[in-house]
């Protein structure tokens, strides 16, 4: 049996209580991972500060390089786990296993995370728009232009609460210990994989083994790890959304509500965009925030929600193993059964039709011995009042809304990417304007279709640095 041990800054820690994690289809154990509690993670945040001072050791140009050579061992190398090995094949099998995630998008999602990291270069000169990035070692020097610039760390350490469903946000944390901030990483129940190869990877790679804890645990780890750690990324739905909100140590990540608005100058020809707004709501499981949960336009709408039903409608789930595999399952009981239950409440409201049914063989909701799946699902709203105009949910279901254009932007609420259709300069002012949207996307740009050299959720320097005022000389006379 693969046994996995709690990494208290770099040193495998076996503890009493361990947890298995289980294949979602025939309960099969594949491992057992040691547990932390909250009173460990409180006894090793003394040791945070650590951290940090052995990455400022590390000229961030070679924390850069380390970055490239953790993206070549991640996906190729057979790295230790536990008490034992893994290859890349085996890293997507288990992944696929546990998470219900099929394999091939198991082996993309490595490979987004690969991309970011052999990008890194590219992406910290973004994101920190050019600075010369020895001033975050120092903490003060002079950009291009003369101009004395300082950034001091919020915190040694970012801390990391992260899920169990959804693979892919773990591009997210790539940057932190190229930025020098060492990493506390609690994993979800399900999906420990991710984390522990990625440690390992960072580790041969030339990344200090003190810099990085892993802390599998139930939620008060979580808690814990959220309440000690000065600067925090999570993952959850909404609620913990709302909870977070005001913290600025946190940055909440959840569901994205990702629309596609198609402007009254182009709607008429919506059906140049259809592979779009398909793609859009359908790939990758449909699992993803950045994944479009909705499609609004002015007219033309019952059409163009049957035309997207008539694309998705048919699908059912087949293999994990199946290198087109299109959906992932639900594994935690009951949660495929309270989504279904409350888009079918939603469809009882006046103006709203789903229009897959037509189109597929059976019922959304297919309940197996130990996992369930949803089919995709499109629904049409005749307009924005009804609950499913602006839901999400994590597989390919999405609301084609009719509303007038000059409504959207009042209407359609958070939208974490919205893609415009338009070649209309006013309302294209208007979308840039819109502090509602977070990624903005005008012409023809699937939701899902990301640039890692733009900030997603708020710009990660940003809120692990903040710029201030120094000086160490008098400035000239004025």
């Amino acid at each position: 049996m693969l046994e996995i041990p709690v990494i208290r800054w770099g040193k495998p820690y076996e503890s009493f209580d361990q947890q298995e994690v289980v294949h979602f289809e025939t309960g099969e154990p594949l491992a057992k991972v040691h547990q932390a509690n909250a009173g460990l993670v409180k006894m090793d945040m003394r040791k945070a500060q650590r951290a940090r001072d052995l990455l400022r050791e590390i000229p961030i140009s070679k924390l850069l390089e380390i970055c490239k050579k953790a993206a070549d061992l991640y996906m190729t190398a057979e790295l230790p786990l536990g008490n034992g090995t893994q290859t890349p094949k085996e890293f997507c099998r288990i992944q696929s296993a546990s998470t219900g995630m099929p394999e091939w998008m198991c082996a993309g999602n490595m490979k987004k995370v690969a991309f970011v990291l052999e990008h890194m270069d590219e992406i910290l000169d973004s994101l920190t728009r050019g600075l010369p990035l020895d001033i975050l070692t120092r903490g003060y020097g002079k950009e291009e232009r003369g101009v004395m610039m300082s950034y001091q760390a919020n915190s040694p350490v970012l801390g990391l609460v992260l899920p169990s469903n959804s693979p892919g946000v773990h591009t997210l944390w790539m940057p932190i210990l190229p930025m020098q901030i060492g990493l506390v990483l609690k994993p979800g129940s399900s999906e420990p994989w991710t984390p522990y190869r990625m440690t390992e990877a960072f580790c041969q790679a030339g990344i200090p083994r003190e810099c990085i804890s892993v802390y599998p645990g139930p939620h008060d780890v979580g808690s814990t790890v959220t309440e000690l750690c000065q600067r925090v990324m999570l993952f959850g739905g909404q609620q913990t959304i709302d909870k977070y909100k005001a913290n600025p140590n946190v940055q909440a990540h959840g569901p994205g509500f990702s629309k596609i608005l198609l402007g009254d100058d182009v709607v008429d020809r919506w059906e140049d965009y259809l592979d779009l707004m398909v793609d859009s709501i359908y790939q990758n499981g449909g699992r993803s925030c950045i994944n479009a949960s909705g499609v609004w336009a002015s007219r033309h709408t019952e059409a163009i929600a049957d035309a997207i039903a008539k694309r998705i409608g048919p699908v059912g789930p087949t293999s994990m193993t199946d290198p087109e595999a299109p959906l992932a399952a639900f594994t935690m009981t009951g949660a495929a059964k309270a989504m279904h239950t409350q888009i079918e409440e939603g469809l009882k409201e006046p103006g709203v039709t789903e229009v897959t049914a037509k189109y597929r063989d059976g019922e959304r909701l297919i309940e197996m011995e130990r996992c369930d799946y949803l089919r995709p699902t499109i629904v049409h709203c005749a307009s924005t009042d009804p609950a499913l105009a602006n839901t999400e949910y994590m597989f390919p279901m999405a609301s084609v809304v009719q509303c007038e254009q000059k409504d959207m932007l009042k209407k359609i609420g958070p939208t974490l990417v919205c893609t415009a259709i338009t070649e209309d300069q006013q309302w294209s002012q208007q979308l840039l304007d819109a502090t509602n949207i977070d990624r903005l996307n005008i012409g023809a740009v699937k939701t899902n279709a990301l640039n890692w050299l733009q900030p997603h959720e708020g710009n990660i320097v940003e809120f692990l640095y903040r710029a201030r005022a120094f000086q160490n000389e008098t400035p000239a006379a004025h």
